[in-house]
């Protein structure tokens, strides 16, 4: 037990110091994107690809790759999943959701491996930054990548960015210890590490790995040329276990797609949608669409690069000024042979992802939609996680910002000014005047940090608040056995808005979430979970993407009354300056009846309307004729009171209806608006019962139904 020990502390002595500050970063790191990812999106974030990520994770801990809903498929369709047959499989390849089960599984969080993958992306970029440099440019390196705000936010949701990123840097920093140390083991390594990053994001990985499959191919044929063809050199046989394993890995992305669409060589994502992928002309996603010129790619390409460089990467424009600067140098010191060996091809490689990045995202139209207004950099998803195409350019921007601030130390500290100032004054005042100089660089740079920072942050913590007061009613109910119906103002999708609300995977968990849709669907949801107790989840409001346009959240528990007939009453409380009302009682497959109920008096009355349900027909009191309904059919009430200048107010009562046999159904409570000057306002007019102050003085509404004989 001692002797290990002893290799320990000797081992800890023998570590550089920048490499133990280094390790202390990366936890850091990781700790600063638990907690973000903790308190800035308890609800997730507005990208509402988190939520499909998080599906996917929990599919695969149950050992499932795709989810059976069968003829319930379109009641539980999750945002961007493919619906095949009942079957549902997402359009992204399961490798950073996989990344996400392991935490799960382990410590019940998802939320670990954003933190692991933090500290490991700020671990390689010290290690890149020390192969180009040396270690105290790598740790200032690693410092510049933590705190720039896209490493912040985007590692702290659940997204496959810096996932990928952590992937391909750990496939560069192998690769180059293969090269350096002549290791096949590394070699090989590097070859499936990047194998995986291709199958997490094949485009993303092939841009990043061009360099090194360049420099390669490069080296390959410097030792065809110096020793033959056969043997093999070196090179040959390194690159060759490289490729072999990251060719593996491409066939198992190939094979994921044959076992998901039915063909190797057609993605989850492009069945989906076919003109989503990279290319230029026709692009096209969901009823989106655009030309996607040339032209155009330049123009939103550009104005994605200049916000990354002004707002998402550390201190903005001051920062990549800074690397502009360090790259200046670098290249300067290559050329001029002070920087040879591996010290250049590091450095050499790290700065051709400048090309090969913003080349080949120039085809990709993701980077027009990130855009919601190409000139206004605070709106769009742009606007809340930067530029996430481009992550990877973090690393050399970082990598290149730290040489300059390192370069420009050492130089300020060995010029004649700092010489005449040891000369003339105490050790200790040198002292004081080097820690002014670095409190003025670092308190520079952190208020530039800070002011990148503190708007998408401010935007965020908006978004947070809104879900926390739309999921309040859901947050405070204790389901055991339930089935949630939840609205889609976004079109037939779960989890897109509310991601938050996801189902099991085998769609049995203490809570199952429907989408509330037309009335012989949710018969069917509530046919197939008969012994479940089932709500009824919506708003008053409309849904947007503002974060400072908030609903007001409703949840009721539903039951099914039934009976040979049912009669009903619906009382509805008359505000000021009405003098009049009329009554309408209509389904949506049949035609209607209606009264005039005249003057219904002042302010402090209410009116009742009466109406009856028996069979495939509808009766409305004091109307002459029936309403038909058909099997399953959905009947309107609505009171509509009348000023004496014209305006008006609507009680809207929506009731799903159905008949079977010889008796009829009727999901009960109703959907309830209150509406002025129109008959129909959608969730804007829901009526809440338990917040008057939402509606105008006077407006109540109170309904009920019985069976009859």
């Amino acid at each position: 037990m001692i002797r290990p020990l002893h290799a320990l502390r000797r081992r800890f002595r023998e570590t550089p110091t920048e490499t133990l500050l280094a390790a202390g970063l990366a936890v850091l790191a990781g700790i600063v994107v638990f907690a973000t990812a903790e308190t800035l999106f308890p609800y997730h974030s507005s990208n509402h690809d988190e939520g499909v990520y998080l599906q996917q994770a929990s599919m695969l801990l149950a050992g499932q790759l795709e989810l059976y809903a069968g003829s319930l498929a379109d009641a539980f369709h999750p945002w961007f999943f493919i619906e095949d047959g009942g079957r549902l499989y997402p359009k992204y390849t399961p490798v950073p959701a996989a990344m996400y089960a392991v935490s799960m599984a382990l410590f019940g969080e998802p939320r670990v491996t954003l933190a692991v993958v933090a500290a490991a992306n700020a671990a390689l970029v010290y290690r890149l930054g020390s192969l180009a440099f040396d270690r105290r440019v790598g740790l200032v390196a690693s410092v510049v990548y933590a705190v720039s705000p896209m490493a912040l936010l985007t590692t702290s949701v659940f997204l496959p960015y810096a996932p990928t990123t952590m992937l391909n840097l750990a496939f560069a920093v192998l690769y180059l210890r293969a090269v350096r140390e002549n290791a096949l083991r590394s070699a090989g390594l590097a070859g499936a590490v990047v194998g995986i990053a291709f199958f997490a994001r094949p485009y993303t990985a092939v841009l990043f790995a061009v360099p090194f499959i360049v420099h390669a191919v490069w080296t390959v044929l410097q030792g065809v040329r110096a020793d033959g063809v056969w043997p093999l050199s070196d090179a040959a046989r390194r690159n060759a276990l490289t490729a072999t394993f990251g060719l593996l890995g491409v066939g198992v992305a190939l094979a994921y797609n044959a076992r998901m669409t039915g063909s190797p060589f057609v993605f989850p994502y492009e069945a989906f949608a076919p003109m989503d992928g990279p290319g230029f002309g026709e692009r096209r996603i969901l009823g989106h669409e655009v030309d996607y010129t040339l032209d155009l790619a330049l123009e939103a390409n550009g104005y994605v690069l200049w916000y990354f460089a002004t707002r998402w990467f550390t201190a903005g424009l001051l920062g990549t000024a800074v690397a502009a600067v360090g790259l200046a140098v670098a290249a300067r010191r290559w050329f001029d042979d002070q920087l040879t060996g591996e010290r250049r091809r590091v450095g050499a490689l790290l700065a051709a992802l400048f090309v090969t990045v913003p080349l080949g995202n120039l085809a990709f139209w993701g980077n027009y939609n990130m855009l919601a207004t190409m000139d206004d950099p605070t709106d769009g998803l742009l606007s809340q996680f930067g530029a996430f195409y481009h992550f990877d350019l973090l690393v050399p921007l970082s990598v290149f910002a730290a040489f300059a601030l390192v370069v420009g130390w050492r130089h300020a500290r060995d010029s004649a000014a700092v010489g005449r100032l040891s000369a003339a004054a105490s050790p200790r005042a040198v002292r004081a005047v080097g820690i002014v100089a670095l409190a003025t660089v670092l308190l520079v740079g952190g208020v530039a940090n800070a002011a990148v920072l503190t708007p998408p942050v401010e935007r965020h913590a908006g978004n947070t608040e809104k879900y926390d007061t739309a999921y309040e009613p859901i947050d405070s109910a204790d389901f055991e056995n339930a089935v949630v119906f939840i609205p889609a103002p976004y079109g037939d999708w779960q989890n897109h808005p509310f991601q938050y609300l996801r189902n099991d995977p085998g769609f049995d968990g203490p809570v199952v979430y429907a989408l509330d849709r037309e009335p012989d669907d949710d018969f069917a949801v509530m046919d197939a979970y008969p012994n479940r107790t089932h709500y009824r989840y919506t708003y008053r409001g409309t849904w947007t993407g503002d974060p400072d346009r908030h609903v007001t959240p409703k949840l009721d528990e539903l039951d099914v009354r039934e009976g040979r007939r049912l009669s009903g009453e619906t009382t509805v409380g008359i505000p000021a300056r009405v003098d009049r009302a009329s009554v309408r009682l209509f389904s949506v497959s049949g035609n209607h009846v209606e009264y005039d109920a005249g003057n219904v008096g002042g302010v402090g009355n209410d009116y009742t309307a009466e109406w009856r349900l028996d069979g495939d027909e509808a009766s409305l009191a004091g109307a002459n004729g029936t309403v038909s309904v058909a099997d399953t059919d959905e009947l309107i009430l609505l009171v509509r009171l009348v000023q004496p200048d014209g305006g008006t107010l609507t009680y809207r009562q929506e009731m799903t209806v159905r008949t079977t046999g010889d008796t009829v159904e009727v999901i009960w409570p109703p959907e309830r608006t209150v509406c002025r000057l129109v008959d129909y306002c959608d969730r804007e007019g829901t009526y809440l019962p338990d917040h008057p102050e939402e509606h105008f003085a006077g407006v109540d509404f109170e309904t009920d139904v019985e069976a009859s004989s």
